[in-house]
């Protein structure tokens, strides 16, 4: 059986002016390929096995080649976009012809120049086309375990879920929104701190460091900021999530974490419009 985006081991079975005709030993002789004269091995004679690459051509016809994909199906890989479209953009996969990325499978905006972390698939039309939407291809199991520190490139985002990111570029793994400060910009990497290892192996991260020194860094931040603006800051332990968030850089729970350890150390008086760091 031809099998299209996949590495298969193919038997010559006639030779022509334009190529070789390759079949494979398990499948009808009827079900054959061309490997195009140009990449035949000098040696090659009818009966050899050769191991090859099947995609389409710009005809739309089944066609092998022996140059080596950057990508199989099943895959992932980190392309980079050759150029742009109005159906989508095109990859540099290191074959003849570039393999399209569709609008509809981008999870974020990329420009010619950029590298994409893509997987193949084959769509409703029998051809090869490039996918950023990893997830279902990502490892679950890697070598990591809690309190590694690991880095990943961000890939795609969820309303409900948080961040996804491909740690290694090969492993599934998740900022969940609760804990981010600040929104992960898509395509980016992230050096962070995995948290938790799910039961089906897949990673929790955060961009935190351990709440101890978390805190202690989140501390002098509101300091400096309230001496920048003059010891006093209309935010206090009741103010909404988002101004935090937008103010300080901080979730609402670290903030509360900070001030808290701050007004213990005598640093900052938690009043009812506000925080005032202490003259004393």
């Amino acid at each position: 059986m031809l099998n299209l985006g996949t590495v298969q081991t193919l038997t010559i079975l006639k030779r022509t002016d334009f190529g070789v005709y390759l079949y494979h030993p398990s499948g009808s002789k009827e079900e054959r390929v061309l490997l195009p004269k140009k990449e035949v091995p000098m040696d090659a004679e009818i009966g050899d096995d050769l191991p090859v690459f099947l995609y389409k051509d710009s005809d739309d016809r089944l066609i092998a080649t022996m140059l080596e994909p950057k990508l199989t199906i099943g895959k992932t890989a980190l392309l980079t976009v050759k150029e742009e479209s109005k159906i989508g953009l095109f990859l540099d996969w290191g074959l003849v012809k570039d393999l399209l990325l569709p609008f509809k499978e981008q999870t974020y905006p990329a420009k010619k120049g950029d590298q994409v972390l893509v997987s193949l698939y084959i769509d409703k039309s029998n051809r090869l086309c490039a996918t950023m939407k990893v997830y279902p291809y990502l490892k679950k199991e890697s070598p990591y375990k809690k309190d590694d520190y690991v880095d990943g490139l961000a890939y795609e985002d969820s309303k409900q879920f948080g961040t996804f990111i491909a740690v290694d570029h090969l492993y599934s793994a998740l900022v969940p929104r609760q804990v981010q400060a600040n929104p992960i910009k898509l395509g980016s990497y992230i050096h962070a701190r995995v948290t938790a290892v799910r039961p089906d192996g897949k990673l929790t991260l955060t961009l935190q460091e351990k709440a101890y020194r978390q805190m202690d860094k989140d501390s002098e931040h509101i300091l400096t900021l309230l001496e920048n603006a003059g010891g006093f800051l209309p935010y206090h332990d009741k103010t909404d999530p988002e101004v935090i968030r937008r103010i300080f850089g901080l979730s609402k729970n670290a903030y509360k974490r900070a001030i808290g350890h701050l007004m213990k150390e005598k640093k900052i008086l938690i009043e009812k419009n506000g925080i005032k760091k202490c003259s004393f």
